[in-house]
């Protein structure tokens, strides 16, 4: 089966920075639905009437990945308004209950990028904005989508992808 709107891809890949030191190795396969909102757009246009077996490697400046780093997408709150165990890294679906900060995008993931006694520094931009990435790409199976998946325009099989063009909205720990 070729690849075309609407099916679902599984893909492998290695993702670098643009000085090839990589961020993220995937050996196991994961579905995407191919048509939707689960792969880049540049990523698409790649595997479009491509079959299993198929293998990319895609040069991605921050507009075609991630977009370019927004310093507004910062804002700090209150320490005490988190969880008790609180690590840099840690991310949270949207502000916390009782955020101070009002000018937010509410539906964003935010990062935990540092932690004082009185506040914590919170960052909504993606964790790859801003970043020129290498993107290898292969193949390893393609299938019908089902009507669910169409109509979701989206596979769940419940992992946030560094390859979406926005993350999921879930809390991640």
């Amino acid at each position: 089966m070729l690849i075309s709107d609407p099916c679902v891809v599984s893909l492998t890949w290695t993702l670098a920075d643009a000085q090839d030191t990589t961020l993220d190795e995937l050996s196991d396969p994961v579905a995407f639905f191919y048509g939707g909102d689960d792969l880049l757009p540049k990523l698409e246009e790649a595997l479009a009437g491509q079959a299993v077996g198929f293998k990319c490697e895609l040069h991605l400046e921050p507009e075609h990945g991630f977009g370019d780093y927004d310093p507004q997408l910062v804002c700090f709150e209150a320490r005490s308004l988190f969880p008790e165990h609180l690590e840099q890294g840690m991310q949270f679906d949207g502000l916390p209950e009782g955020a101070v900060t009002k000018d937010m995008p509410p539906a964003l993931i935010y990062t935990v990028t540092e932690i004082y006694p009185e506040h914590v520094v919170l960052d909504g931009n993606h964790p790859l904005a801003g970043m020129a990435l290498n993107l290898t790409v292969t193949v390893r199976a393609v299938r019908a989508a089902t009507d669910d998946e169409v109509a979701a325009k989206s596979v769940d099989e419940g992992a946030v992808s560094l390859l979406s063009p926005v993350p999921t909205s879930r809390q991640l720990h």
